[in-house]
């Protein structure tokens, strides 16, 4: 289909995806209680820095970086390797193929049509941050650091929707991707800020995990959120980020292409 075509379809998709978030709101109240996990570890951090700060963070410092954590993870998200691996095991997968639209778009859509329902839940915790901790740590204090947290929050769903698509397509060579979706899953947890800040970590690891895809899923939109950087350092790290972008995207549809083309249904 042209870029024209999926540009006329792009609305109609959206709005059936925003639909079925309305619809399954339950499931969306229930992903959201799995995502607590950053203010399980705003107590524990706060506890630890109590006597003293743990480098550069004491205890104001946690309950921002954790609030903007919960804020951010809820912007971020993405489930499409689930989706693909139950689409293929059942062989419904056929029927997305027969559309005009590549399933690619439709799983895209239908996770940015939920974006307003988590905006609902982002928007009271950032709130609730600035009340704690005052605005000059909770959020950017200047039009750039807004602007360049957007684009790193746009990168990071990015990043992990194709890395989604990269791990599902997966499942179209072999009988289940699910495993290797839980292992990017744990690096992800221990990679990204998500269960402490990357800065933390001792300076060898770290020089590591900046070359990962990982930080850029969570770690630098929250550090633009909390304006953890200055301009120049911000600039270099979303040029990462984008190319993480870039590189999933190219493994993505390449992983797509090739499974599609051996794609055979099966199941129910």
């Amino acid at each position: 289909m042209s870029a024209r075509g999926v540009l006329r379809a792009l609305p109609t998709m959206l709005r059936v995806g925003f639909a079925e978030s309305i619809a399954y709101r339950a499931e969306m109240f229930v992903w959201v209680l799995s995502t607590t996990m950053p203010l399980v570890n705003m107590v524990l951090w706060m506890a630890v820095s109590k006597d003293a700060p743990v480098g550069n963070y004491g205890q104001v410092d946690f309950v921002s970086y954790f609030l903007a954590t919960f804020a951010v993870r809820q912007l971020t998200s993405a489930w499409a390797a689930w989706l693909i691996n139950w689409e293929v095991k059942q062989g419904t997968l056929a029927m997305r193929l027969l559309r005009p639209v590549s399933p690619l778009w439709a799983y895209a859509s239908e996770n940015v049509a939920g974006f307003p329902m988590r905006v609902v839940v982002a928007v009271p915790v950032v709130l609730v941050s600035v009340a704690l901790v005052g605005a000059d740590k909770a959020v950017p204090q200047h039009a750039w650091g807004w602007a360049l947290f957007l684009v790193a929050v746009l990168g990071g769903w990015a990043i992990t929707f194709l890395a989604n698509v990269a791990i599902g397509a997966l499942s179209l060579f072999m009988d289940s991707s699910q495993k290797m979706m839980e292992v990017w899953m744990v690096l992800f947890f221990v990679c990204s800020g998500y269960m402490y800040p990357v800065e933390l970590l001792p300076e060898g690891l770290r020089a590591v995990i900046d070359w990962l895809p990982f930080r850029y899923q969570m770690g630098l939109p929250v550090e633009l959120m909390t304006s953890a950087h200055d301009l120049p350092t911000a600039l270099g790290l979303l040029a990462r980020q984008w190319a993480w972008v870039l590189g999933m995207g190219v493994l993505a549809v390449t992983l797509w292409k090739q499974g599609v083309k051996r794609f055979a249904a099966f199941g129910g």
